[in-house]
């Protein structure tokens, strides 16, 4: 059984590691608390930290410095497996090590096949007393995005829409703004601080004319990549994504016979054009959109736009989390429908996804919903 004080400093480091989430990738988001117990059995944190922008400084290294001499001797609970391979910094189990801590604390093996338990092994080689599973769930929970890039070469999706009490997402003309409140747009924003892209399709950014920006106050440094599927670059020049280009990152997914000439305007205002083969334009379209996004290191994807894009994902299983704002709202039976599926088959056949947070937004509803099958990470 854990230690519950074990328990205690190894959540401070998963909160830390939080801190990271959207913009520390390619690399996970880890915490990383040091901790003294005096000869009276009492816990002093002696130094915290967290992986830093970009995904260096590793949070072990920040959190060294911070403990200094004091961390010879102490316990250091650190929310992933700490690396063993030489990048552009040293092994963090090495530093551990050079530090003369005389205990680790981690969650769970970090699956990059350069570490793969090899940081945990460094570590009990050297001495230093070693224990993993400290609480597991709430480590992979945290880091479902790069576990899942590892795995599967693709990030974590997840796919938000606000829709009316009749599941409609917009007017018969497309138009979408403001079905909900302040609270939930809020919220909205901040998932986009916490994760390292957005994604929507050309018919969002035709009917909204959307910024996918990170608007909430102190936050605005973390706007995450903007990314649009548009098969016939049809996205105009002078839309807001286009115009913020060259402050704010924007890849646009396209065929390989758009227009050269759309795609050479786009290259100039600063967007990224990524040209897609004629079989993977095809109905899986959004499964290669994702692994051309792991491939670039993204680990966590927010999916904002349109019934098409929705379909898609959901009828490709590629959905890891589903945040439904419900508007109390009705649009009618001339408005568009929140997802645009097809053949799903008999309802006892139907996947199934079971709740896992609900919170009331002002007048709204959010609920977040997770797929019942097995992740496999």
């Amino acid at each position: 059984m854990t230690d519950p004080r074990d328990e205690r400093w190894m959540r401070l480091a998963l909160g830390l590691a939080a801190r990271g989430l959207g913009r520390v990738w390619p690399n996970p988001a880890v915490g990383c608390v040091i901790v003294r117990r005096d000869d009276a059995g009492r816990d002093r944190v002696v130094g915290r930290g967290w992986t830093q922008r970009g995904g260096r400084p590793h949070a072990e290294t920040e959190t060294l410095k911070a403990a200094g001499e004091a961390a010879r001797g102490a316990t250091a609970y650190v929310s992933l497996e700490p690396c063993a391979h030489q990048g552009h910094t040293g092994p963090c189990a090495k530093a551990l090590i050079e530090a003369g801590i005389g205990r680790v604390v981690a969650t769970i093996e970090d699956p990059d096949p350069r570490v793969s338990g090899a940081g945990l092994r460094m570590l009990r080689d050297a001495g230093v007393e070693v224990e993993s599973g400290c609480l597991e769930a709430a480590a992979k929970d945290l880091n479902e995005g790069f576990l899942l890039r590892v795995a599967r070469q693709r990030p974590l999706v997840s796919l938000k829409l606000a829709l009316s009490l009749d599941g409609r997402i917009a007017a018969g003309d497309g138009r979408s703004k403001w079905l909900t409140g302040d609270a939930a747009r809020n919220v909205v924003h901040w998932l986009r601080a916490t994760h390292d892209a957005v994604l929507v399709g050309s018919e969002t950014v035709l009917a909204d004319d959307p910024q996918l920006t990170c608007r909430l106050s102190g936050l605005e440094d973390r706007s995450p990549i903007r990314i649009v599927v548009d098969r016939r670059l049809r996205i105009p020049i002078g839309s807001r994504l286009v115009d913020s280009a060259g402050a704010v990152p924007l890849w646009i997914f396209t065929g390989l016979d758009a227009a050269e000439r759309a795609a050479d305007v786009l290259h100039r205002v600063g967007a990224e054009v990524f040209r897609l083969s004629a079989e993977a334009m095809g109905d899986r379209m959004m499964a290669h959109v994702l692994l051309r996004l792991g491939e670039r290191g993204i680990t966590r994807l927010l999916v904002e736009g349109g019934s098409r894009v929705a379909g898609a994902l959901l009828a490709a299983d590629l959905v890891d989390r589903l945040y439904l704002f419900q508007a109390p709202v009705m649009l009618g039976s001339d408005a568009l429908p929140a997802f645009d599926l097809k053949g799903l088959g008999a309802p006892d056949q139907a996947p199934r996804w079971r709740p896992v947070a609900e919170r009331h937004l002002g007048a709204d509803l959010l609920r977040v919903y997770e797929p019942s099958r097995e992740t496999g990470i």
